[in-house]
């Protein structure tokens, strides 16, 4: 099993107070910070872009895990790259050219990631398995915080875990959405190594203390 990483995700954090955010953040054993980017097409909300996650990037030195909820997000490549982030995470339902946005995300220095929806089968991702470091499997509908998880979803992380063992590949499996001291261990269990958190870290005022109780409820 890879090691195991906790990713507050920012989306739910004070947006007036990044800088103050990003050092509770810092001051948990968290491994990631979750970023996500929503252009208001591909999902009906609107988060923030590039420029933001440079001002933040000032502020963390913690891997910026940055999904990307946009349509045609290849555009978006070098400016993110520019900006600081780690991981680049793309949906294979936003772009015509999926196979060639993987291969500029690495391209342009940063790892590659690939998501899909719930409605949207596992089938979609095994022909992008040997591209990628990482595959995100949305727990939630995507696009805002605070939503109920679909345990239904759990069934692909189990499929795609078991892709990766037959295929001798070594990328993460990151879930996202609804996930917290009651359903983190199911997500483990079904092959999750990633877990990205929001709303249940940030209503915390110990965000310290909030990550703990993941990690509590995780017992391995």
């Amino acid at each position: 099993m890879s090691t195991l990483k906790i990713a507050p995700s920012i989306l739910a954090a004070d947006y007036a107070n990044f800088a103050s955010e990003l050092a509770r953040i810092e001051e948990t054993d968290a491994e990631y910070v979750h970023i996500d980017i929503m252009d208001g097409q591909f999902v009906p909300n609107i988060s923030f872009g590039a420029d933001v996650v440079a001002s933040m990037r000032k502020h963390s030195k913690l891997v910026f895990d940055c999904h990307l909820m946009v349509v045609d997000p290849e555009r978006y490549v070098e400016a993110f790259a520019q900006a600081g982030a780690d991981i680049m995470t793309i949906h294979t339902e936003s772009t015509r050219h999926i196979h060639g946005a993987l291969q500029k995300i690495k391209a342009a220095g940063m790892k590659a990631g690939v998501v899909i929806n719930p409605g949207t089968p596992a089938t979609a991702l095994e022909p992008l398995l040997d591209l990628v470091d990482q595959v995100l499997i949305m727990t939630v509908n995507p696009g805002f915080g605070g939503q109920a998880f679909i345990p239904e979803c759990l069934e692909k992380v189990a499929t795609v875990a078991k892709w990766r063992d037959e295929k001798g590949l070594s990328f993460d499996i990151e879930v996202d959405g609804g996930v917290d001291n009651k359903t983190i261990r199911a997500c483990y269990e079904a092959g999750a190594n990633v877990f990205v958190a929001g709303s249940y870290l940030f209503k915390a005022s110990d965000l310290v203390s909030q990550v703990q109780t993941l990690r509590t409820a995780l017992n391995v």
